[in-house]
């Protein structure tokens, strides 16, 4: 046992502010969160004028009643194309992992109250990762559809990479994961592809359209008058093409359909048991909220937020006294073995060499690795770079690359540099990749960036004989600063897709045993290939 002591004073002035800064981060991904389920309500009168269940309806009659369900880029997209306040963020889609029929799936809707649920290019960049996801973790997949397709507005930004989302499907069905889908409405041109790529489709009467062509661009392109019933209604799918398997009533009984699919795919006998039982933390979660400074410069225990979240507050640490601002290390979470890397500074060499080291031991056992980030990146400076920092770096980065251990990261505090790719980040494809309201990350902070370009900007008005420029140096230094802070903020790094979703501090420990468990499932269930997928001939 090796039980870490907390050194945490709620009570304390620098708790309380913290606390304050990190409930303000919240509440801006909260309200957030909150204009797109507004907007989507608002629609609920024209829903219910159709027969229809709201999409957010939809995804909570699939999912079984009291079972966790883990949102995954909620806020894609957010202040980018047309999304003017946040109310358009999620890229016209909800998604994300839970328990149909006792057996855990890929969840996603077509937010069809918004704008159609036509895909903005952010949604694309959503569904490529959700497809990841999928294969990564071997995760049976729902999808509640009701598009438009792509936002033609974007067009020549989507219609490319649409041809992955297709492939992408095609395989999925060959690697013998089963994909369903629930056409409750229109699904036109590129949205009629997704379901007819699935290998069970069930369409709603009076309510499915679904055809390449809609009747205005048949009549456009051929001259051809043809109602939408006649030329994609759900009947005609399921009794005369044969497109669908499942002919439903209304949206509920489609769901019901769903889930009966579910139920009989034989998926649950080949899902592996994790752990039931295992010890709390020894400290409230709640403690987390008081850790967090608003300046990144003051500094950050993460050995903290270590206690506060893993089995029983138990961290076997490794090579405590070799360089103590990189700290690796062993717990459990939720029962369930991990490797525990993170930063109380910047990545030296001997941190890189610790890291590297203890990479290779969890690789040789294969213990998943939890990556908290903490780090303003590689030290640098002449001792630095004499010692070898460039070539240790790398050796770390290659350590982290190669790893074929199961990889999740969390960004808790600041993820700068070279530091995010030697700490996980996007670019190194971790299985799961969260990240706190409050943290940051980017290339460098926004001050020292400003800086740089004022240094750069001075240098060549020297050089070219020119008095600096104070007043155009000062623009330089500030505009440069005040750009790249505000990319470097959590909700910029999410509208772009940088993270799987923002948590909130205190849900981090459930959702890190939801995705651990999620992965151990994945490794120990054995798919059933075939070599081009489920066909309809």
């Amino acid at each position: 046992m090796a039980i870490l002591e907390t050194a945490l004073d709620p009570s304390s002035p620098q708790f309380a502010a913290n606390r304050e800064f990190v409930e303000k981060s919240i509440a801006a991904m909260r309200t957030i969160q909150q204009k797109v389920i507004d907007k989507s309500f608002a629609a609920k009168p024209k829903f219910e004028k159709r027969g229809q269940i709201l999409p957010h309806e939809r995804v909570r009659l699939l999912l079984d009643a009291g079972t966790p369900f883990v949102e995954l880029l909620g806020l894609v997209g957010y202040g980018m194309y047309d999304d003017k306040d946040g109310s358009d963020a999620g890229g016209g889609i909800i998604a994300g992992i839970g328990f149909v029929n006792g057996m855990r799936c890929m969840v996603t809707a077509s937010n069809s109250a918004i704008k159609g649920g036509t895909i903005s290019p952010a949604g694309m960049i959503k569904t490529l990762r959700l497809h990841e996801i999928i294969k990564e973790n071997k995760l049976p997949v729902i999808c509640l559809t009701e598009s438009g397709g792509a936002n033609l507005n974007y067009g020549g930004e989507i219609f490319v990479n649409a041809g992955r989302t297709f492939a992408n499907q095609a395989r999925l069905s060959a690697m013998g994961i089963p994909q369903i889908s629930v056409v409750h409405g229109n699904a036109t041109a590129g949205g009629a592809y997704q379901p007819g790529l699935s290998d069970y489709i069930i369409v709603i009467r009076k309510r499915t359209q679904m055809f390449l062509a809609g009747p205005p661009l048949l009549l456009a392109a051929t001259g051809e008058v043809a109602n939408g019933e006649d030329l994609g209604g759900a009947e005609m799918h399921a009794m005369v093409a044969g497109t669908a398997e499942y002919l439903a009533e209304n949206d509920a009984d489609g769901i019901r359909q769903a889930r009966d699919i579910v139920e009989m795919l034989n998926w649950k006998e080949q899902t592996a048991s994790t752990p039931t039982q295992y010890l709390e933390p020894r400290y409230p979660i709640e403690n987390l909220y008081g850790l967090i400074p608003a300046d990144i410069k003051q500094p950050l225990d993460m050995k903290e937020v270590i206690a506060h979240i893993v089995d029983d507050s138990d961290f076997l640490e490794f090579k405590q006294e070799f360089d103590a601002m990189t700290v690796c290390g062993w717990a459990k979470m939720g029962g369930m073995m991990v490797g525990i890397i993170t930063n109380n500074g910047p990545i030296t060499v001997q941190g890189a060499t610790k890291t590297a080291q203890f990479i290779h031991l969890c690789e040789q056992t294969r213990r998943p690795l939890l990556f908290l980030h903490n780090t303003t990146g590689f030290i640098v400076g002449t001792d630095a770079e004499q010692n070898g920092i460039v070539k240790h770096g790398s050796k770390l980065i290659q350590a982290v690359a190669n790893a074929t251990v199961p990889k999740i990261s969390v960004i808790v505090g600041g993820s700068y540099g070279a530091g995010n790719y030697a700490m996980c980040g996007r670019a190194l494809s971790p299985n799961f990749l969260f990240a706190w309201p409050s943290s940051r990350t980017a290339v460098m902070g926004g001050a020292q960036a400003g800086k740089v370009m004022r240094i750069v900007a001075e240098e060549k008005q020297r050089s070219t004989g020119q008095e600096p420029n104070e007043q155009m140096l000062d623009f330089i230094e500030q505009s440069t600063a005040a750009k790249l802070d505000e990319q470097t903020t959590a909700l910029y790094n999410t509208a772009h897709g940088h993270d799987d979703g923002l948590i909130d501090p205190r849900d981090t420990r459930n959702v890190l045993i939801f995705v651990l468990q999620t992965i151990f499932e994945a490794e120990k269930r054995q798919l059933n290939p075939i070599s081009f997928g489920a066909s309809r001939f």
